[in-house]
């Protein structure tokens, strides 16, 4: 048996998923990028208006920092729930329209154009955290893995054969073994780019507004 087996099998579905779970890391790091531009975006555009008193100022600035709290919040926990960050999302637009006598009409326009941006940002790295490589296409490769020694040792043996060192075959089939769970060990890291658990995660501290 040549190792067609083992390319159809495990080989190929295994890097399917390290590429797909890659490309997912990194529109995460696009989307969250354009997120905290928005957020800054808007905040530098209420710097602008001048009429605000130093207390308005200041609780915009707190509910944007509260916004970018509960977004780091809400990835790290990896939950479908989003009231939290759609509460305070819903608290600033409440806060810009009870000050639209205060901020001037092309401020006011181009924030909630950026609070667009905010909330789009913010839903599709939402979108992404909560649905992975399919858990079916994942099993089946986990699956095979794990029953792969007992197949591929028969063929060492017939390769090299039964003279040699048993430990030669034990070599051979332990390497092999190693190098798979290795690589879907990587793919389940990347997967999770926000748990904050492994080298390769997304660092969110990054993304804050105040960083």
């Amino acid at each position: 048996m040549d190792l067609t087996l083992l390319s159809i099998a495990i080989v190929f579905p295994l890097v399917f998923n390290i590429r797909g779970a890659f490309r997912r890391r990194e529109k995460a790091l696009q989307h969250l990028s354009q997120y905290r531009a928005a957020l800054k975006t808007i905040f530098f555009y209420l710097q602008l208006s001048f009429s605000l008193t130093e207390k308005d100022r200041k609780k915009l600035e707190d509910i944007l920092e509260h916004i970018s709290e509960e977004t780091v919040r809400h990835l790290r926990k990896s939950t479908d729930e989003t009231a939290a960050v759609d509460a305070a999302m819903d608290e600033l637009q409440e806060f810009v329209i009870h000050l639209r006598d205060d901020i001037p009409g092309r401020i006011r326009d181009r924030i909630f154009r950026y609070m667009n941006d905010l909330v789009e940002g913010f839903e599709n790295v939402h979108a992404i955290n909560i649905h992975r490589t399919p858990i079916a296409l994942k099993a089946y490769c986990l699956v095979f893995i794990y029953v792969f020694p007992f197949i591929y040792a028969p063929t060492i043996v017939y390769n090299i054969g039964a003279t040699n060192n048993d430990w030669v075959v034990y070599f051979i089939v332990v390497a092999t073994e190693f190098i798979l769970i290795s690589l879907y060990n990587i793919q389940d890291q990347i997967e999770y780019p926000f748990d904050n658990v492994g080298v390769d995660d997304i660092k969110l501290e990054n993304f804050k507004i105040n960083r």
